[in-house]
């Protein structure tokens, strides 16, 4: 008998799926990330029997609101909240142990179950403690005054080890898998031949950087990770051959994406991205199910955009307007507390993304964070070098420079937090949302007013 689901079914909410083709779907970021991805996940669980997580790792932060509880997780997939669904860590995730342990005890003490619905690839790199030291001493080293007597601005990291982790996963012969925690003796061997190669490194880049470094040993690692991977050794597998069996039994698969396709390592702001493909091109190489299973994308946006950390921003406010919609929309990052920066909503990056993802349908979250603004705007095209265009630019030179050609719109001042159906939202609410369909070529299917999960209108 499956175990009795810790957030029984709301009679309030919507429980309907929006328009779909019949199949897989995949959850996926279009701005910079922070977008609401947790909440429509766990929305849509009902509907399926695995969700899959394929990129990123603790980095990530995703929020879902049940009445008056709030779940902040980071690494687990967010259909958790759905005890008798499956939830998969893929294989291009990376898997900070002692944050999984973490939340697991965590969400545990809010009630949760979390037993054999819970599983990691054994293919999935672990993050140890080098990575994160690493990727804080990288930071501090690349805003030293250069041979031009120059600092560089910061990538912006979260400092949780993500980018070295994924770099270890190219260089190979430092990377350690989920998989190595179920032999400890070889794991011992391959550290010795690690830890070495790491504190070398890491001295480098603290003597440069003119910071602290006290060198890793092999032995203190071991007894940190010891516990940990007693833990979690239950909760690893063959998560690309169980997806496989439960499409090959006609179950369902809902693939998370964690941070957003401008974050992507290869179609995001580059260099100020994170170091996985977060746009649903990464679900195929991330869990190991190939394209054509998944028909369905629904693309995830604010009703503005926002961004942490470094990079150009077009469309940025640093005004009331952008004081306010940070108060009114809590724009403070889950995983690190920071201050997000926010302005209107971008339509060049987002036709650009919904391209990248394949974007099938759109979720507008946070639309009620606008209401009582009497006029939106939004960018339709940008000025860079004295031309107009609808392109989003590779560089970020380019972005730096584009001046946003901004296009006013009514707004609405009733709330919308009530609205539980299309034909309730204001007229102009209604015409914000179509002017986005309309420019990105996209139907909107979603839109939030509100952080919980009655909050929520399926067109």
């Amino acid at each position: 008998m499956p175990p009795t689901t810790a957030t029984p079914p709301d009679p309030n909410v919507n429980t309907a799926l929006p328009q779909m083709k019949p199949g897989h779907a995949a959850v996926v970021g279009l701005q910079w990330g922070d977008e609401g991805k947790g909440k429509v996940v766990d929305l849509f669980t009902r509907h399926f029997d695995v969700v899959a997580r394929y990129n990123g790792g603790a980095n990530a932060g995703h929020s879902v609101e049940v009445g008056d509880k709030r779940y902040a997780l980071h690494l687990i997939p967010s259909g958790i909240l759905h005890a008798e669904k499956l939830n998969v860590l893929g294989n291009g995730v990376v898997v900070d142990p002692e944050q999984v342990v973490k939340e697991i005890t965590g969400l545990r003490e809010q009630g949760l179950t979390i037993g054999d619905n819970f599983l990691i690839s054994e293919r999935a790199h672990v993050v140890l403690p080098y990575h994160k030291a690493q990727d804080q001493l990288q930071e501090a080293a690349y805003v030293v005054p250069n041979a031009l007597d120059q600092s560089v601005e910061g990538i912006g990291t979260t400092g949780r080890g993500i980018g070295p982790c994924y770099a270890d996963k190219a260089l190979r012969s430092t990377a350690v898998r989920v998989a190595d925690l179920l032999d400890f003796d070889a794991l011992q061997h391959q550290l010795h031949r690690i830890v070495p190669i790491k504190n070398a490194t890491l001295a480098a880049l603290a003597h440069y950087a003119g910071e602290e470094f006290t060198p890793f040993e092999v032995d203190a690692l071991l007894a940190w990770l010891t516990p940990l991977a007693d833990q979690l050794t239950p909760h690893i597998a063959d998560t690309g051959a169980l997806l496989h069996e439960r499409i090959d039994a006609g179950q369902r698969v809902l693939f998370e994406g964690a941070n957003a396709t401008l974050l992507d390592i290869d179609h995001g702001t580059y260099p100020y991205v994170t170091s996985s493909n977060c746009s649903s091109l990464g679900v195929h190489p991330g869990t190991g199910v190939a394209g054509h299973h998944v028909p369905n994308v629904i693309g995830i946006v604010k009703a503005y955009q926002t961004r942490v950390g470094g990079g150009p921003m077009p469309t940025e406010l640093h005004d009331e307007v952008g004081d306010r919609i940070r108060e009114v929309g809590r724009e403070f990052g889950t995983t690190t507390g920071r201050p997000r920066r926010c302005g209107w909503l971008d339509l060049v990056a987002l036709k650009y993304t919904a391209r990248i993802s394949g974007a099938t349908g759109l979720a507008i979250m946070l639309l009620d964070v606008l209401a009582g603004l009497y006029e939106l705007k939004v960018c339709t095209a940008y000025e860079i070098d004295g031309k107009t265009t609808e392109r989003f630019p590779a560089t970020p030179g380019a972005l730096g420079k584009a001046k946003p050609k901004l296009e006013t719109l009514p707004g609405f001042a009733e709330p919308v937090d009530t609205a539980r159906r299309w034909d309730e939202l204001p007229e102009h609410a209604r015409g914000y949302l179509g002017f986005i369909e309309g420019f990105v070529g996209v139907p909107v299917v979603m839109a939030s007013v509100g952080p919980r999960r009655d909050q929520t209108i399926v067109r």
